[in-house]
């Protein structure tokens, strides 16, 4: 059974740093598609960031050059790093991955075929 858990939420003051872990287990993690969303409160799921098995990244408008997507395959884990946050970053953040290896989906009203989920980490920016 193939299992995402977020870690490394937490309260930051704006300006500051975070680092998101996903750990996933269940499967060969290397072949599988990963991304990060979050959803803020009143508001509906939007992507942030994601990375293909090959490594190849993409990010939101919103977050592009203050966000770092990577990830760790020998820990099968997927990380992101955030710098210079903002009040308006404050959501849950939700670790999420493609159930079939090499995938391809670039259709963002579809999650990018993202399937499967995390529980999520709360990250909140005080002003």
């Amino acid at each position: 059974q193939v299992q995402l858990v977020e870690s490394g939420g937490g309260l930051v003051q704006a300006g500051g740093s975070l680092r998101l872990s996903c750990a996933a287990s269940g499967r060969t993690f290397n072949l599988y598609n990963m991304g990060w969303f979050r959803q803020a409160p009143g508001k509906e799921r939007e992507f942030v960031a994601r990375i293909t098995w090959s490594s190849i990244t993409y990010y939101a408008t919103s977050v592009k050059g203050r966000f770092t997507i990577s990830r760790d395959n020998t820990k099968s884990t997927m990380y992101l790093q955030m710098n210079s946050l903002k009040p308006e970053d404050t959501a849950v953040y939700y670790c999420a991955s493609n159930s079939r290896p090499y995938y391809t989906n670039t259709n963002p009203s579809q999650n990018y075929g993202m399937d499967l989920w995390g529980k999520g980490t709360q990250v909140t920016v005080s002003s």
